[in-house]
């Protein structure tokens, strides 16, 4: 796995979702929002492919992005990519999202030599409100 070749920037990132992540992720159209040290957002956006009965956006959309989000955030902290692999995830659906894209905010909470831990919060684009908090941690390999 090789670091992005230019300068971090919301391109670069844009591109990452392009180029590392498998083709069934790469379908749930992830787009970069804005990005910092230690923080990426993403947008997922609301699509039937993705949706339950009644419009809500399935968990499993929801988890793959925020496993994705987080995977970028951390490029942010190292300030290259690394070989790394999801440790544990865990996550609370604090209620449904339904027609709406969802933003997602991946934050490093710590990084060391061989673990980094992260917090990502989904919530509803339009009205702001949490409905999903995950904590995760990586093994960078």
């Amino acid at each position: 796995m090789t670091a992005p070749e230019a300068p971090l920037s919301t391109d670069t990132l844009q591109a990452c979702l392009s180029d590392w992540f498998a083709p069934w992720v790469q379908a749930l159209g992830l787009r970069v929002e804005s990005f910092q040290t230690d923080e990426v957002v993403l947008r997922l956006p609301q699509n039937d492919q993705l949706a339950r009965i009644g419009g809500m956006v399935c968990g499993q959309a929801m988890m793959a992005a925020a496993d994705t989000a987080m995977v970028l955030a951390i490029v942010t902290r190292l300030g290259t990519r690394r070989p790394m692999t999801t440790v544990q995830q865990n996550s609370s659906f604090l209620k449904p999202l339904s027609n709406q894209d969802a933003l997602v905010t991946a934050r490093v909470v710590r990084a060391g030599k061989n673990l980094v831990f992260g917090e990502i919060d989904i919530a509803g684009a339009d009205d702001g409100k949490s409905v999903c908090r995950a904590s995760t941690t990586y093994a960078l390999l």
